[in-house]
């Protein structure tokens, strides 16, 4: 049995146990309530569960399997969102914000989540590191390779994707998440806030296994089942 089969097992059996490990928890330790809270994006009786990533980090494509692993454990009342982050210039973070961006508004953004991980960190499509090195591409990928990508893996037209990524929509459309993550006081990716309300302080937690029965503690806070 792999690891990640096992921890897949062992989170199957903690999602079918009663949340009850509150006690272990402290705000302003392993949590910290966000003043004032956000606007969550998703429906009414439902508990926004965000990512705050970029695909050009390395530290968020490592976390994509714990990502698979939270939806697993968290009750159906809970709803996965991503708000794309642009902390590093110089490692093409922008353009991958943009890019997500865009295909969000388009509707394909969900259909190559994964995909678009694997072309920066295993087919070397969107690398932005030479392979085999430390050193950065020159030229970094451009919004056009992005949109050959959505293309390939979408059949979205790339000019239409193109269009979208630079239009003044997406524009304003990255102002307000880089306000939001401002707001919500997000310094590194990946992060993860739930319902608008609190941010999880990874540091503080021992493993994967702490991390998920954090949030399906705060999921349940705000009346998740």
């Amino acid at each position: 049995m792999s690891r990640f089969t096992a921890l897949l097992a062992a989170v199957v059996i903690l999602a079918q146990s009663p949340v009850g490990h509150g006690a272990n928890w402290t705000e302003g330790v392993q949590y910290a309530r966000i003043t004032p809270p956000q606007q969550t994006t998703v429906g009414t009786g439902k508990v926004e569960v965000m990512e705050v990533f970029s695909y050009g980090c390395p530290a968020c494509n490592a976390f994509q399997p714990v990502m698979e692993l939270l939806r697993h454990a968290l009750p159906p009342s809970a709803q996965f969102v991503y708000l794309p982050a642009a902390f590093n210039a110089a490692e093409d973070w922008p353009m991958f914000q943009r890019a997500y961006l865009a295909a969000q508004a388009l509707g394909v953004a969900d259909k190559a989540h994964q995909a678009m991980f694997d072309a920066v960190w295993k087919t070397g499509e969107l690398a932005t590191f030479t392979p085999g090195t430390n050193r950065i591409k020159d030229p970094l990928p451009s919004i056009a390779d992005a949109a050959r990508f959505y293309a390939r893996v979408t059949g979205i037209n790339p000019q239409q994707f193109v269009a979208m990524a630079n239009s003044f929509s997406i524009d304003g459309k990255i102002r307000a998440a880089d306000a939001q993550i401002a707001a919500m006081h997000v310094g590194e990716t990946p992060t993860l806030i739930v319902n608008g309300k609190y941010r999880v302080i990874r540091s503080e937690l021992k493993g994967n296994e702490e991390l998920i029965d954090l949030v399906r503690y705060l999921v349940a806070k705000e009346g998740g089942t």
